[in-house]
This record gives structure tokens, sequence and C-alpha cells, in this order.
């Protein structure tokens, strides 16, 4: 199999394997079948043995993993398409969740993920952006491991407590900064972001298997919830997009990729990004393709994408625009420039008259030519259009072939474990710092002591009356009262 079926206009319009790194774009309007679209190219991909990964922000694409039922109204369009063979059937899947609750726990590290990334997600501006990169500088030189958010706490507490050499060494920090960006870590952690974050981390091997019938397994990222951060949301996305980019050996021209990866609500990675993360996506894109990683951006607009990434996207499916507003007219301008002209209709006045299932084709053909926009019906997948259960959910991830890998957390010793022993290191070779601290409740006298004496959490009666004393020290009456009170205390306990 050597191409994928989209669907038919005049005549077959397919999809040839060895451009599927050449990268795509699928557009159109919310309910005209882009998800139906992005099940099919799926589909396409995993039968010539292609893995795939692509997001699931409304849940409908967990279908890929359940055969479909077909019916009359389908198997019409079949026919009328010419699709040999069809009959529905089940894919190959996996699932991924950040939050462990949809398919497998899917983490990353602090380190990996990189101080600008970061600093999107915790939405800090450019001069605290810079103070985490002054940080993770620091970690570097020191050999610090950041793996959780506990690291960089422990790493920005370490900022903050040698704000003044560090500034003198690696650039100012000021105290201000490393609050705004606790402050976000905090908001980060109410919100469940601390879930991404840890150990064991994703192996992009896992991401790229075969099984045993040799059909490329499709994962699936379960994001119905992630998508309310959209910034974590879209920067995790592109972080395993850069993973991919800077780890595959370079592949040159292939038969077919190595993997395909569909980037669902692509407007979110561009919102508001900076020009150093659009070069950055620009980059990869470009590049990418050369270590065998085709690229589709799913979006309403094709000018969601910038002009310079639309330039790279070689393979086009344009659903219905409706050009309701003047934004909508503008995007089906965008539209109708990006395709090969076909002589046979007006390409910007079809645009807003396609059906559901219907989409504008264009994809590369011999020798890397894009062929002129066809009218395209779109094949209907042979899995099921929609949702699936908790327990069919529960049967995919019972047959996974990576277990439970990545269920269960790993904590290993890093930032926050070197830092805290340091820390206990110090305050234990200074003569007389709280010795009692270290010493069990047993040792102090248990918790009689504990009251007294008091814990490294907690004053005693002894500091606390102390403490009230010295204030009234000055006068004869706030003398008798100490000796009084220490007296009867030091007193008693010598009887």
């Amino acid at each position: 199999m050597n191409k994928i079926l989209i669907g038919k206009g005049e005549k077959p319009v397919t999809l040839l394997a060895k451009y599927g790194n050449r990268h795509g774009l699928i557009a159109g309007a919310t309910g005209t079948g882009k998800t139906v679209s992005l099940m099919v190219l799926a589909e396409g991909f995993s039968r010539m043995g292609v893995p795939v990964f692509m997001a699931d922000v409304k849940g409908d694409v967990a279908g890929l993993a359940m055969a479909g039922i077909a019916n009359e109204k389908m198997l019409q369009r079949v026919a009328q398409i010419g699709i040999e063979g069809y009959a529905n059937e089940a894919n190959p899947v996996l699932f991924w969740d950040v939050f462990g609750k949809g398919g497998h726990r899917v983490r990353t590290t602090i380190s990996e993920i990189g101080p600008n990334l970061l600093g999107r997600i915790l939405e800090i501006n450019d001069t605290q952006t810079g103070v985490l990169e002054i940080a993770f500088k620091l970690a570097d030189d020191q050999g610090l491991l950041l793996l959780d958010l506990d690291d960089l706490r422990a790493l920005l507490g370490l900022v903050a407590d040698n704000r003044k050499e560090i500034s003198r060494q690696y650039g100012l920090v000021s105290a201000q900064s490393v609050a705004a960006i606790q402050r976000a870590l905090l908001s980060l952690q109410r919100e469940g972001g601390e879930d991404l974050f840890g150990e064991p981390a994703l192996e992009l091997n896992d991401l790229m298997r075969i099984d045993l019938s040799g059909r490329g397994i499709i994962n699936i990222f379960v994001a119905d919830k992630l998508i309310l951060k959209p910034r974590l949301y879209s920067s995790f996305l592109l972080w395993l997009l850069s993973e991919l980019f800077e780890n595959l050996p370079e592949m040159g021209d292939l038969d077919k990729p190595k993997l395909v990866f569909f980037f669902d609500e692509a407007h979110l990675l561009f919102d508001d990004a900076p020009p150093m993360l659009r070069q950055r996506v620009e980059q990869v894109v470009r590049i990418i393709r050369s270590k065998g990683v085709g690229v589709y951006f799913c979006s309403q607009f094709p000018d969601d994408v910038p002009n310079e990434i639309l330039g790279q996207l070689g393979n086009r499916i344009q659903h219905a625009l409706r050009a309701y507003t003047p934004r909508d007219q503008k995007a089906v301008k965008t539209a109708a420039e990006t395709f090969v002209a076909n002589k046979n209709f007006d390409v910007a006045g079809i645009i807003s008259q396609l059906g559901v299932g219907e989409a504008l084709v264009s994809t590369l053909q011999e020798k890397g030519v894009p062929m002129p926009v066809e009218s395209t019906l779109i094949c209907p997948p042979r899995c099921r259009m929609g949702s699936i259960t908790q327990e069919e959910r529960d049967t995919v991830r019972a047959r996974s072939p990576v277990g439970t890998k990545y269920d269960s957390p790993v904590n290993r010793e890093s930032a926050y474990e070197i830092l805290s022993r340091k820390t206990l290191e110090r305050e234990a070779a200074v003569p007389g710092s709280n010795q009692a601290d270290t010493e069990k409740p047993s040792e102090r006298g248990g918790m009689l002591g504990d009251l007294i004496w008091g814990t490294r959490r907690r004053q005693g009666m002894v500091e606390t009356l102390a403490k009230q004393a010295a204030r009234t020290v000055g006068s004869q009456i706030g003398r008798q009262i100490l000796r009084g009170i220490l007296g009867g205390i030091l007193g008693g306990s010598r009887r």
C-alpha cells in the first residue's frame, strides 16, 4: 500500500506515501467534517505501517479504537466513491493522558521542557522568563536535576537566598521576578499542571510502535481537560515535536514516513506566541521532514497558521467556510489563494458551498508537484465515528504494549532532595544550632518535651515565655515575673 484514498472528485484523490512527510493542513468551520478527514488519514497511515500521534480534544477521535457500524448512507458513499475492500474495523490504539485517567500517564521533566516553553506555560513576562533561564543555567552549573515542580521551587528558593551573588555572576535577578514565578507555579499546581512533570518521562520509541500485524499504532493524546489550559496544551505538543526534531536521526527521502503528527487546534500554538517561538516552529517544520516525520495542522481557518509555515504544507484539505463576517471572507480568500487553481470551477466561490463531508483537496503528486485542487467527496472511516465508553477504553488499555510502564511515578534524587540535604547539613554544622530539632521526640522527653522545649516547626513554652518576658524586662515588675516563671519551671524540674 503506497497511497491513501482520501475521496473522489472528478477522479480518485489520493495522498502518496512518499510525500506523507511533506506536511499538511486540514481546515474548515466547526461541524463540516474535519474530524472525519483526520480519521481517514490516521487510518490510512496506520494501514501502511506508519505510527500516528494525534490529540483528542473533544473525545470523538477515540472512536478509532473501535470498529464502525455500516449504515445505508455510509454504504451508499462507499459505492459512490468506489472503495474496494471496504470493511469496518478497529485500529491499534494507545491512549495517553497527562492526568492518567483516560490513558497512560504522559510526563516530561522540567529540564527537558526548558525555560522558554515553561515560561509560556506559566504565562509570565519576558523578564521573568529571563530569570528562569538564569535558574536553569545555575542548575546546570551545580549539577542539579530538575524533574518536577518541587525541584523548581527548591531551585527558586536557592536563587532567592543568594540573589545578590547570582546577580553578579549570571545577570540581575529581582526578588519581585522570583516571587512572580513562584505565584505562577502555585497557580499551575492548583490547576493540575504539576501532573505533567516528573518521571518516568515519555520515551519517543513508545510513540513509534508497529503492532504484530504490521500496522502503525495510533497514539491518541486525551486532551479534553488539558485544552482548558491552552498554553499548557500547545506547549506540551510543541515540546514533543521539538523532541522528535532533536532526537531522531536524518532519514532522507523515505518510501513512507516514520511518524505522522497531527496538531489539532493549531491556532493555540501561535496565539500570542513571541517571534522567537514562531521561528522555532518554522525551523522544526522545515527540517523535521528529513527525519521522516510528517506534521499536519488542523484548525478552522488556514490563516491561523503563519504564512512562513503555511508555505511548507504541501497537502491540503479544506472543508467549508461560511463567509458571514469580514474575518470569514478574508479566510475564504486566503484559502482559495493557497491552492493550485482548477479551471473547471471557482475555488473561492465553492468553499462556502461545500456540504458536510465534502472538501477541496490538493496533494503532492509525482515529483512533488501539487495537483490542481479537486472538489472531493471524503471517504467514510472504517472505525466508529464518535466517542467510546469507559469500559471500552479500559479494554484497550488492558492490552497496551507498554503495560504499566508509565502508570506509577518514580521520585529519584534531584534538586529538591539535594538542596534539602545541604540545608540540614549547614544547620547541623553550626555550634548549638537547634540540636533538639534533630532529636526524636522520645529523646526530648516525648510530647511533653516538645511542648516545653519546642520543635523545628513550633515554639516551646520556654521560648515563648522567654520572648514575652524579654519585652517587659526593662521594668522591676518584669524582672520579678521573669524570675518567678523561670524559677518555677526550672526549680520544679529539680525536685
